[in-house]
C-alpha cells in the first residue's frame, strides 16, 4: 500500500527541488482515495476461478465452466484488490499568502492532525504537492 502522507517521499523525490508556499488551512473534508488495480488481483482471481471451474462437469461443459470461472474470478479479484488498497484521506483547502486558494488531498498521519486555521507550507514538485505544518 502506498503511503500518501505529507512526510513520506518517493525515492525519486529525494534531492529534488520543490517550490515552497505558505498559507492557512481554511477547510478540511474527509475523502476516499481509490485503491490500486495493478492486475495482480485480477490474475490471481482468474487463476483460482479457472481452477475451480475446471472441476465442474466434463468435456465441452468443463471447458465452459473453466472459462466462466476464470472470468468471474478475474472480476472479483480485481474488485477485491481495489477495495483492499482503498484508503481514507483529507482534502485540505489552503489560502496562500498571495490570497489564492489551492486544494491538496493526502493521508493524515497518526499523531499529526490538521485543523482549520493551522499555518502550513505547501511543497510542490511537478504535478505533486503536499501540505506540512510550519515550524
Amino acid at each position: 500500500m502506498t503511503d500518501l502522507t505529507g512526510s513520506n517521499y518517493d525515492r525519486l523525490e529525494a534531492r529534488s527541488m520543490q517550490t515552497v508556499q505558505f498559507g492557512e488551512i481554511v477547510e478540511i473534508e474527509l475523502v476516499r482515495v481509490d485503491g490500486t488495480q495493478s492486475g495482480v488481483g485480477a490474475l490471481t482471481g482468474a487463476a483460482v476461478g479457472g481452477i475451480g471451474g475446471s472441476t465442474i462437469g466434463g468435456g465441452k461443459g468443463k471447458s465452459l465452466a473453466t472459462i466462466a470461472g476464470a472470468v468471474a474470478g478475474g472480476v472479483l479479484g480485481n474488485y477485491a484488490e481495489r477495495k483492499a488498497t482503498e484508503t481514507m484521506a483529507i482534502n485540505m483547502t489552503v489560502q496562500l499568502e498571495n490570497g489564492s486558494y489551492i486544494s491538496v488531498v493526502q493521508q493524515e498521519e497518526p499523531g499529526n492532525s490538521y485543523r482549520v486555521g493551522d499555518r502550513v507550507k505547501v511543497l510542490s514538485q511537478g504535478s505533486s504537492s503536499r501540505v506540512v505544518h510550519t515550524r
